[in-house]
C-alpha cells in the first residue's frame, strides 16, 4: 500500500513539475517571434529524441525513489532511504539531467533559442540548489553513507566504471 501511495504522489508531483516548466518554456518561446528568430527545422528530430530520453531517465529515477527510497523526488516529500542504485550509480543528479534534457529537447523541438537560454538558466539555478541546499541536506540526513557515495560518484558527469 505504501508503494502505491508514494507512486501516486510521485506521479502527481512529476507531472506538475513537467507541466510548469513546459508552460514556462511555451511562454518564453514567444520571445523568438519578436527577438531571436527560430532554429532550423532539422532540430525537431534531435529535440524529440532528447525529450524521450530525458523522460525515460527521469521516470527511472522516480521509480527508484518510490520503490527503494520510500518517497518521491519532490524536495518537500523526499525519500526516507538513501538511494544509490539505478541511474544514481553513475551520476548523483540523474533526475535533474533527465529534466534538463527534456527541457532542452523541447526547446529544440519548438526551434526556440529563448528556450535554450531558459534551459541554461534553469541548469545554473539547479546547480546552485544542489550545492547549497540538496547536498548539505543529504549529508545531514544520511551522514557517512552519502559522503562515501559523493566520493565515488560525480555530481553531473557520469563515471562509466
Amino acid at each position: 500500500m505504501r508503494i502505491l501511495s508514494d507512486g501516486v504522489r510521485a506521479i502527481i508531483y512529476a507531472s506538475g513539475f513537467i507541466a510548469f516548466f513546459w508552460w514556462l518554456a511555451l511562454n518564453i518561446s514567444r520571445l523568438d517571434q519578436t527577438v531571436a528568430g527560430r532554429l532550423p527545422s532539422w532540430t525537431e528530430i534531435p529535440g524529440t529524441i532528447l525529450m524521450i530520453a530525458g523522460g525515460i531517465l527521469a521516470l527511472a529515477c522516480v521509480g527508484v525513489f518510490v520503490v527503494r527510497g520510500r518517497g518521491t523526488a519532490a524536495p518537500f516529500d523526499p525519500p526516507q532511504r538513501f538511494v544509490a542504485i539505478g541511474p544514481y550509480k553513475f551520476v548523483r543528479n540523474p533526475m535533474y539531467i533527465g529534466g534538463l534534457a527534456m527541457l532542452l529537447g523541447f526547446g529544440l523541438y519548438l526551434r526556440a533559442l529563448s528556450v535554450l537560454g531558459f534551459t541554461a538558466m534553469v541548469g545554473f539555478v539547479l546547480h546552485l540548489f544542489v550545492l547549497y541546499f540538496e547536498e548539505p541536506d543529504l549529508e545531514r540526513r544520511f551522514g557517512s553513507s552519502y559522503l562515501d557515495y559523493r566520493k565515488r560518484v560525480n555530481r553531473w558527469i557520469p563515471r562509466w566504471r
